[in-house]
């Protein structure tokens, strides 16, 4: 199993690691600390030896930070995980902070009236990150300093770096060489005046140079770091143990391999200007450029848009990754049908039973992410990951959230379903249905050409929004192709400006939670392509819209029909019929029984 279900929260353990934290701090004549959710990479996952947050709090969340002061500790936590947090930390030495709702600034003028200095890890926070957090201090008297790692100082046995293995990522699937990749960069830095540019972020690095790895669980992912030259040529930042001889050949001769430690000498040691993302890279780089007087042009990662805008080869082997998914999802959803009526079944045995199904592919490399199975109460905890500790039976009349996904060297996945055990509640159909207009209204879109996630979102929410209601999280995240299952820049977000573009994939999820009772989401990917024109549109005007990837029946009993109007009914029936075409034939018998049924129209 890639999936365990041990409770790796321990509250109990964060008051005494707290102080030990505060009495450090003391010694070293600092009034606070921060502590990030973060890695010298900015990946939103983390290997073991980054888990600080985790360590200190008891907070396993994705995305969140905790600064420490003499007489609070704030675990700053979005709309995602305020249910959860209460659970994972000792509510009676750490206060869950509403963010960005609470922004770090204000709350530390608040906590800090007379000013004070607050400690940071320039390693683990970037430029942007801490201007924007400076600019809400001026005149409070506190001050941001970079110190080493308290937290570091004062774990004892803390697991090592990663050193997973690189694989080659197949031409068969990247679609196009690496040397032409790096090329196209080198290019636009030229045309830039720029040198070079330090890349940090794992998944930059893993598409740039047509690699995989194995350093971050469902990620994979290479920890490295690198400079790209204005010839093309890069140096490799990265344990050499790593890389073995048929990777070595892979990279070839305009690759530079030097250890970690070269990193920091290897920056003093450049020309400017230097091309560097404040928005990714740690602050110490440009720390180390400022100390050695090199000129910095602040500018995005070259990598992130090239990588989001998928090639015909990557398109195409997200498509086949999500037909393979597909019939392990209808497998799954079948036997699921016919067992949870029964009784006795636990959210651990759903999440086992569903890799298992698509373990019998052979061609499950991981699973993209830890699968969301929450029944009942559980289903309102959005990033809910089930434990030995946690884990329930699931009761006739309730509703379950089942959000998972897997890692082929294909494609990426990532999809959810909720799905009725028994016979449902009119309030769960009631809401099911106005999360399903919204998933249904993003499927159905056309957009002129320039527009951004924020611009589509809120298309998602109009139902909800009609009933009062809302979710608080973001409409769609970005996915990478056998990489990161979070992948920006794209999003469907309101904070998103970034003007999607065809090749794009992304993820369609509205919900809907009631803490203490149920969730619902739906979730399909799509990606972006050019619409096709219609009769009496404008000629001059470039419009996109979605093909949808997921081929998976969406649970009809939770549907109110009454409730669809006409087009939204022609679209859920269309949906079905393409889903009953293109998989029944991948299926067994008894499933594709199954799924005639759940594909019938309504």
């Amino acid at each position: 199993m890639f999936q365990t279900f041990e409770t790796t929260a321990r509250p109990e353990q964060g008051p005494p690691r707290l102080a030990r934290l505060r009495a450090a701090l003391e010694e070293a004549d600092l009034d606070g600390f921060v502590i990030p959710r973060a890695d010298a990479h900015q990946g939103e996952y983390v290997a073991p030896h980054d888990e600080r947050l985790a360590w200190l709090t008891g907070f396993t969340g994705s995305a969140g930070f905790c600064i420490v002061l003499p007489g609070k500790a704030g675990v700053f936590i979005d709309g995602r995980y305020r249910t959860q947090v209460k659970a994972q930390v000792d509510l009676a030495h750490f206060t869950p902070v509403p963010w960005p709702d609470v922004k770090p600034g204000p709350w530390l003028r608040e906590e800090l009236p007379k000013g004070g200095r607050v400690g940071f890890d320039p390693w683990l926070h970037t430029r942007k990150e801490i201007h924007e957090i400076e600019k809400s201090l001026d005149g409070t008297g506190i001050t941001l300093s970079p110190t080493r790692n308290f937290v570091d100082a004062i774990w004892a046995h803390q697991p090592d770096p990663p050193l997973g293995p690189v694989a080659i990522h197949p031409i068969e699937f990247a679609g196009e060489e690496s040397a032409s990749k790096r090329a196209r960069l080198a290019e636009g830095l030229r045309a830039a005046g720029q040198r070079a540019v330090v890349l940090t972020l794992p998944d930059s690095i893993s598409w740039l140079l047509n690699i995989r790895g194995a350093d971050v669980r469902r990620n994979p992912v290479v920890h490295a770091f690198a400079i790209l030259f204005d010839t093309g040529h890069l140096t490799l930042f990265i344990a050499p143990e790593k890389l073995s001889d048929a990777v070595r050949a892979h990279l070839g001769r305009e690759v530079t391999i030097r250890p970690p430690l070269a990193f920091e000498p290897a920056l003093r040691g450049l020309t400017g200007p230097v091309r560097v993302d404040e928005g990714s890279a740690p602050l110490q780089v440009a720390r180390e450029f400022e100390e050695a007087g090199i000129e910095i042009q602040w500018d995005e990662d070259p990598c992130l848009l090239p990588k989001a805008r998928k090639n015909a080869a990557e398109i195409a082997g997200s498509v086949e990754a999500h037909l393979r998914d597909a019939a392990a999802m209808v497998e799954f959803l079948a036997w699921f049908d016919d067992r949870a009526p029964k009784g006795g079944l636990s959210e651990i045995e759903v999440v086992t039973e569903l890799e298992n199904f698509r373990r019998a592919s052979n061609a499950l490399r991981d699973i993209s992410f830890e699968t969301i199975c929450g029944s009942g109460p559980n289903g309102a905890i959005m990033h809910y990951r089930v434990t030995e500790d946690t884990s329930r039976e699931l009761a006739p009349g309730e509703i379950v959230v089942i959000d998972s996904g897997a890692q082929y060297l294909d494609g990426t996945t990532d999809i959810t379903r909720t799905v009725a055990v028994g016979t449902p509640s009119p309030e769960h159909v009631t809401c099911f249905t106005r999360v399903l207009k919204g998933m249904i209204a993003i499927s159905r879109l056309r957009w002129p050409k320039g527009l951004a996630g924020r611009d589509l979102d809120p298309f998602a929410r109009h139902a909800l929004w009609l009933a009062g209601q809302d979710f608080d999280h973001g409409t769609g995240h970005g996915v990478g192709a056998y990489l990161s299952v979070h992948e920006g820049p794209q999003r469907l977000s309101r904070v998103s400006h970034v003007p999607l573009e065809p090749g794009m994939i992304l993820s369609n999820e509205p919900g809907y939670y009631r803490e203490g009772a149920f969730g619902i989401r739906i979730e399909n990917l799509v990606v972006v392509e050019e619409a096709p024109d219609l009769p009496g549109g404008d000629a001059h005007r470039k419009m996109y819209a979605f093909r949808t990837l997921t081929h998976v029946p969406i649970d009809r009993r939770l549907i109110d029909p009454a409730a669809l109007s006409e087009e939204e009914r022609v679209w859920l029936n269309d949906y079905h019929a393409g889903v009953f075409e293109r998989i029944a034939p991948r299926v067994t018998e008894a499933a594709r029984a199954w799924l005639a049924e759940a594909t019938a129209a309504i």
